[in-house]
């Protein structure tokens, strides 16, 4: 008996999926539990296993077509049960029709216009589109004279081509959520100068040890977590939202950090980040961060946060307006580590600076809270001993 392959329930929220890529084609056999197909939601990606081993007989959705949640997507025969095609006796083999000659490729709209003006034989012109179809700098290189002194246009060279190549649907989300949150809030960034020289100091004298006892890096990240919660504590306004009328402080903490992962932009949420120390917090980064490269991040750890906070500084980034992540109020931004010149009591010194931006909703968090929270973090980044100490 046939075996259905439907789309499952990805998220509460979760209607629509869109198809990524098959691991296997029409014909191939598949083991339990491999995976067939992976499927994009808004949020994140998601493989689908096979239910149950045998060949697939027929795939009903291709890459890049939606889907709805429990909608048919392929069809699989269980090892040992014939499909119609193999139930057919050797004896009586039906009549294969006689093989069809290759049809030529179907020339683009523009590219058919070139050849009617110039007169090019299509048999003779190469193209380089999608499945051979031919475009018009194809019919341009194959019909190119040499340029002459009164400034014939010359040819276009060969390297000039284009690809396109359909957004995931997680970056579609992204893109419509990032606009929806410059249209539908107030936004400003404050900005203010960090002085990382105890931070760096710091992790210098216990770097090592701390790795050998917790098997994980101590990064920059956790700092300014706990500074941000400090802050967050200070200027609730920050870890508030906007719903209709209504303003809803939030009595916990769980903190998103933006990544750059394979498919696009995700930002997994640290839950409750008050309540773990330093070593906890950058082994839930450094899962995070290794699970967003292979898109093995689950829609749970993706969802809600109550403030975000974006480190462009590891692309090499020195400054930038990062943008709220709806409905929360604020996000925090940093940047790279430079070497600067600063003045500290009356003396011009070299320091490890980075630059830090603030994105608040101003509808909710006015200027004043906003440049006490980021001066707030610079506090605590610069005297670690105080996130200690939590004063």
């Amino acid at each position: 008996m046939s075996i259905e392959l439907k789309v499952p329930a990805v998220g509460e929220s979760i209607t629509e999926v869109e198809i990524g890529d098959w691991t296997k084609a029409e014909g191939d056999l598949v083991q339990k539990d491999q995976t067939l197909v992976v499927i994009e939601t808004e949020k994140a990606t998601v493989d689908l296993p096979a239910p149950a081993s045998g060949k697939i007989s027929r795939i009903l959705k291709r890459k890049g077509e939606p889907a709805v949640v429990g909608e048919v997507i392929a069809i699989i025969e269980p090892q040992g049960s014939p499909t119609a095609q193999e139930t057919k006796t050797a004896a009586a083999p039906e009549p294969q029709p006689a093989a069809k000659p290759k049809a030529a490729p179907v020339a683009m709209p523009a590219a058919e216009k070139a050849i009617a003006e110039t007169g090019a034989n299509p048999e003779s012109i190469k193209g380089t589109g999608l499945g051979g179809r031919i475009l018009k700098e194809d019919v341009m290189k194959a019909t190119a004279m040499p340029q002459t002194e009164g400034g014939a246009t010359p040819a276009p060279s060969s390297d000039r081509k284009e690809e396109v190549v359909r957004m995931s649907k997680l970056r579609r989300t992204v893109a419509e959520r990032l606009l929806a949150a410059q249209h539908n809030a107030a936004l400003l960034t404050t900005f203010n100068e960090i002085d990382m020289s105890g931070v760096i100091q710091l992790r210098k004298d216990y770097g090592e040890p701390f790795k050998e006892k917790y098997q994980v890096k101590l990064g920059f990240m956790s700092f300014f977590i706990k500074a941000v919660i400090e802050g967050l504590k200070q200027i609730p306004q920050l870890n508030a939202e906007i719903r209709g009328t209504d303003i809803v402080y939030k009595n916990y903490y769980d903190i998103g950090v933006a990544i750059g992962g394979g498919k696009g932009l995700v930002v997994p949420v640290i839950r409750n980040a008050d309540r773990l120390g330093f070593a906890a917090t950058e082994k839930v980064i450094s899962d995070f961060g290794a699970r967003a490269k292979d898109g093995k991040l689950t829609l749970l750890e993706l969802e809600g946060g109550t403030f975000t906070i974006t480190n462009g500084g590891v692309y090499g980034s020195l400054m930038s307006t990062p943008i709220v992540n709806p409905p929360q109020s604020g996000v925090l931004g940093m940047h790279s580590i430079q070497e600067r010149p600063v003045a500290r009591d009356g003396q011009v010194v070299i320091r490890p600076m980075m630059y830090v931006a603030l994105t608040y909703d101003h509808r909710i968090v006015d200027g004043r809270e906003a440049v006490t929270f980021l001066k707030r973090i610079k506090e605590m980044v610069e005297n670690p001993t105080r996130i200690l100490l939590e004063v």
